[in-house]
């Protein structure tokens, strides 16, 4: 028993160090796209992919159907939005309150969400997204209806800025994704990511065993996810960080990558954001309907054909090559003389 356990170990291993492989080419990016519109596509992708990959820890390794995420994205789109506009700053002091102010609400949020599960959570998670919604749109305080416009300040670092390049973009959102990417690779393999799969398999057996479910969220990446955003597109308002629209794209990309899994969130997004951005491109206006069309088509099918996600089909393409190679081996030894 012992031997396979390491082979499958050591199978698994190496499927992770070809990732990593894979992504020791990223770097290599801004030489070969330099400020195209693809560069703009590629910053897109690790940025959605971070962002399914934060909703991923609740909804695909613990079970639990989150439709509030983008409460948490909003708030530290806010924060690095005011640090910004409102009080003229740099965007660091407000990224790192809005990433404590998205943990703080979650802990707050979590407790009476917690004690539901099933479809009464996911309702419940909506109805957070509208009431964060209808409040901020009314709060003049951060911008109201009209939301923040970003002045033009100085480009770099200090500022998160730039104008006359994507490169600075590109390597910020990079480092999120290793970072987000990271974190829940090192869960994968570690006490807290036994207690995941334990919420996965059952919150009341979790808690049993003493699981703190309520804890089992990491609010504060998807905070960074959205100070990030607002820094890229130098305007925030409530639609476009805090709305269920956004809260679905963090499920759908996970759920047509394959969720509870590392690699699902980024497959996702390197189907959906492409897919979003180049339709809008080659048809305008039109585009923003043919891309959802598209997307919400693939989604019925990997749903009814293949609820694993992409990451599911190339499991079962993996198991039919296996299955094909064993059944040779087997006639060859049966004709062998």
């Amino acid at each position: 028993m012992k031997p396979m356990q390491r082979k499958a170990l050591k199978k698994k291993d190496a499927l992770w160090l070809g990732f990593v492989a894979l992504l020791t080419l990223l770097p290599l990016a801004p030489a070969v796209a330099a400020n195209s519109f693809h560069m703009h596509v590629v910053i897109l992708i690790l940025l959605f992919a971070s962002m399914a990959q934060a909703w991923n820890i609740i909804g695909g390794y613990c079970g639990q159907v989150s439709f509030g995420h983008s409460v948490f994205f909003g708030i530290g789109a806010y924060g690095a939005g005011m640090a910004v506009v409102t009080y003229g700053g740099m965007p660091w002091p407000g990224i790192l309150v809005g990433v404590i102010l998205a943990a703080a609400v979650a802990v707050v949020i979590s407790y009476p969400c917690f004690k539901l599960s099933g479809h009464y959570f996911a309702i419940a998670t909506f109805a957070i997204v509208e009431i964060f919604n209808r409040s901020f749109l009314v709060w003049d305080w951060i911008g109201g209806a009209l939301g923040l416009d970003y002045p033009l300040v100085k480009e770099g670092l200090m500022n998160l800025m730039w104008y006359n390049t994507k490169t600075g973009y590109y390597y910020c959102a990079l480092i999120l994704f290793l970072t987000i990417f990271g974190t829940v690779r090192w869960l994968e393999g570690h006490r807290f990511g036994y207690y995941m799969r334990a919420v996965r398999e059952g919150q009341e057996t979790a808690e049993s065993l003493g699981v703190n479910s309520t804890a089992v969220k990491l609010a504060a990446l998807t905070a960074l996810c959205g100070a990030f955003f607002a820094q890229y597109n130098l305007r925030v308002d409530t639609p476009m960080v805090v709305s269920l629209d956004m809260s679905m794209k963090f499920v759908l990309i996970t759920v047509l990558g394959g969720a509870g899994t590392l690699v699902g969130p980024l497959l996702g997004a390197a189907v959906l954001i492409p897919l979003q951005e180049y339709t809008q491109a080659f048809w305008g206006g039109l585009g923003g309907g043919v891309d959802l069309i598209i997307f919400g088509l693939l989604i019925i099918l990997m749903v009814v054909k293949q609820p694993g996600g992409m990451i599911g089909i190339f499991h079962a393409v993996q198991k039919g090559i296996l299955k094909r190679k064993n059944a040779a081996k087997g006639e060859s030894a049966d004709g062998a003389p």
